[in-house]
């Protein structure tokens, strides 16, 4: 058997500058709040957005902790920066939905607010200033000073997934406080030279430790001098670290092991048919809670390496299925029928469809089209009608990639990247769902980049002038390399959560979050396909690799099948998160309560890889939950385009029964959303079912 040679998942998209058809401004409406000069361009879309926006009091979750700078809140009053770490014992449970089965909790929501220790310094008041530097894909420190342009300050490195919280003091005198009060503090031997250690029990019975390292190595002299401060010497420089210890003798072993140790920043790399890793024998038996992720694992290593069993590398543009696998052959029935529903959707207008003051539903709709002038092309053989609907698409897709929409893009030279103007022009940060602010980017370029895919697939010679604006797409949401600076590293995917979050420059007490899993997948796909088509072999395999990925992670956390080990008993019979905080999760939508609202957000669109990232036990569970003719709301009753959205995610479970919705005579247009279309409805159907 041939070997293949490996292929690197993070080569630059392009390096190049922008297609001369997008502007750049200098204006945008937030400010860049304390951040200092660094060399590369800061992501909009990362945990520690709220150290910058706003008024920088709102917590930024690293798991299983959380930071927040105090700004003299709280029992102790401070300045300093907070610590916090939630069991899942304090968790408050929204209420009972007890129309639902099962009736689980609308939401659960962890305390905010919680200073168990606190990293400050005598000197920090209310002339304390919050800056920020080295702003990465993982990491930023987050730096405070007793006012502005002092020397004397304390750096908190901050990385996702850090074992500490670490605080390096500049010439302070450190004060450690909590709000929860302390009940003992005591000083024991120290594990190494030049290690100074602390016991520490607060009155809620939660044990921590507390390590002092002083740059002179000499005792430190922490004392307990109230019950919510320890204090320190004068003009103190060393590092202090603490950590919540659930474990006894064994988990303060692992913590004296590991003290004075701490990351600073974190890359990634990643590549096809690697070696394999050993990264599961540096697991340690501690673990804390995290807010929403379930329980966090120890793992005592510098270096991991992780893998992915079975890559998507299979699915293209057909149906697939885990089962059936890509399929594009229809049987002469089938044909007969979808022909006669494609004549009718291809002569639809499209610019009236597109051409929106939308960047979100002006690319459902091209992508709707696409999907419809592939199927007629690809799995109909109508070469003559899809040649029609191909000139017509590229015809409304030309208005996007010349800059002609309602709200042109433009390119940010504030925060470095390519948002509507729509924002601007209107005064309304949530114009298009915030996309001038960095939100939802994946979710709306994704339909573009899927359509590119298909123009470029039916027509290679499209490629030459249009790969640079798509390509600029890309690079806005999913850069995947330090080397392109016109825009940050993987603005929206999360690589340390496994999927996207979709928040941008907003101040947010719950942090990050994330609603429609499905359209997160569905940038991952669309991007692995434009990779396909234009050659770029490092694209394709990150898609690859990014589905893979959020297979797991969404059955995991977003879609909750019956034995799911990671989110509350009393709510994984909501079947799907709704929205998906760092530091909550609500069952509902930013649109509404309706259940066909909440489910059918993780549903849209179908496409291939649908059935890779929804699993196909889950959508039975959800399905007979939820929308059978026996369950509290039967799909046969939903109004609007929420129908068709529910018939077209049951052809990956039951493609007959999909497939008799959309046959009917009496079809209504009004049952389809404004991202689909009956024609790849009925092809999907018949491909997985044979039908």
């Amino acid at each position: 058997m041939e070997r293949r040679e490996a292929t690197d998942c993070f080569q630059p998209v392009a390096t190049s500058a922008l297609p001369s058809q997008i502007p750049s401004r200098g204006d945008h409406p937030v400010p860049r709040l304390g951040i200092a000069p660094q060399s590369s361009p800061v992501s909009t879309n990362k945990f520690y957005t709220n150290l910058f926006v706003g008024a920088q009091a709102q917590g930024v979750w690293t798991h299983p902790y959380s930071v927040t700078w105090s700004k003299g809140s709280g029992n102790a009053g401070s300045y300093g920066m907070a610590v916090s770490h939630i069991d899942a014992n304090q968790r408050a449970d929204g209420p009972q939905n007890t129309v639902l089965p099962g009736a689980p909790i609308q939401y659960f929501i962890n305390p905010i607010g919680i200073q168990s220790l606190i990293l400050s310094a005598v000197e920090l008041g209310p002339a304390t200033v919050l800056n920020t530097s080295s702003l990465k894909a993982f990491s930023a420190n987050a730096i405070l000073s007793p006012q502005a342009g002092s020397s004397s300050n304390i750096t908190f490195p901050l990385v996702q997934g850090m074992g500490f919280v670490t605080g390096i003091y500049h010439s302070l005198m450190p004060a450690i406080q909590s709000s929860v009060f302390f009940r003992s503090v005591t000083q024991v031997a120290s594990p190494r030279i030049g290690v100074f250690k602390y016991r520490i029990i607060l009155e809620d019975n939660k044990n921590w430790l507390l390590y002092a390292m002083p740059s002179n190595n000499q005792d430190p002299r922490l004392q307990l001098v109230s019950n919510t401060q320890i204090q320190g010497l004068r003009f103190w420089s060393g590092t202090i670290q603490v950590a919540k210890n659930p474990a006894g003798s064994e988990g303060e072993a692992l913590y004296d092991k590991s003290a004075g140790i701490y990351p600073v920043s974190a890359a990634i790399s990643g590549s096809t048919l690697n070696e394999i890793g050993a990264t599961t024998k540096r697991k340690t038996n501690l673990q804390l809670q995290t807010t929403t992720k379930g329980v966090a694992t120890a793992v005592v290593a510098d270096r991991w390496t992780m893998q992915e069993q079975s890559l998507p590398i299979d699915i293209g543009f057909a149906p697939w299925s885990p089962k059936t696998r890509s399929r594009s052959t229809l049987s002469t029935a089938a044909m007969q029928l979808i022909k006669q529903v494609a004549v009718s959707e291809i002569n639809q207008d499209y610019n009236a469809q597109t051409n929106l003051d939308s960047m979100y539903f002006g690319g459902k709709a091209l992508a709707k089209f696409a999907m419809i002038v592939y199927t007629t092309h690809d799995l109909l053989n109508e070469p003559d009608l899809a040649t029609q609907g191909l000139n017509e698409l590229k015809g409304a897709f030309a208005v996007f990639a010349t800059n002609q929409q309602i709200y042109p893009l433009v390119y940010d030279t504030v925060w470095n990247g390519v948002v509507s103007s729509g924002g601007y022009i209107t005064g309304d940060p949530l114009q298009d769902f915030g996309g001038s602010y960095y939100n939802d980017h994946h979710f709306h370029y994704g339909y573009f980049i899927y359509t590119a895919a298909i123009l470029a697939y039916l027509d290679p010679s499209w490629l030459s002038l249009n790969k640079a604006w798509v390509d600029t797409l890309v690079r806005d949401a999913a850069n995947p390399s330090t080397q392109d600076n016109l825009f940050p590293f993987s603005r929206m995917f999360d690589w340390y959560h496994g999927h996207s979050f979709a928040d941008g420059l907003f101040e947010i007490a719950d942090s990050k979050d994330e609603e429609s899993s499905s359209e997160d997948a569905f940038f991952a796909y669309a991007m692995k396909m434009w990779g396909h088509v234009t050659g770029d072999t490092s694209m394709e395999a990150r898609g690859n690799l990014m589905l893979s990925i959020l297979a797991r992670t969404l059955d995991s956390y977003f879609l909750l099948s019956s034995d799911n080990q990671n989110q509350p008993a009393n709510f994984i019979a909501n079947k799907v998160t709704g929205i998906l905080f760092e530091n909550k999760i609500d069952h509902t939508t930013y649109f509404g309560n309706n259940i066909e609202y909440i489910q059918g957000i993780h549903m849209l669109p179908l496409n291939p890889s649908t059935p890779l990232t929804r699993n196909p036990r889950f959508i039975a569970e959800e399905w007979d939950t939820y929308f059978n003719s026996t369950s509290p709301f039967p799909a046969s009753t939903i109004a609007a385009g929420w129908k068709g959205v529910l018939y077209g995610n049951l052809a990956c479970i039951d493609p007959r029964q999909s497939w008799d919705f959309f046959a009917q005579q009496n079809f209504d247009g009004l049952w389809l959303d404004g991202g689909a279309s009956r024609t790849w409805y009925l092809a999907f159907a018949a491909a997985i079912g044979g039908i």
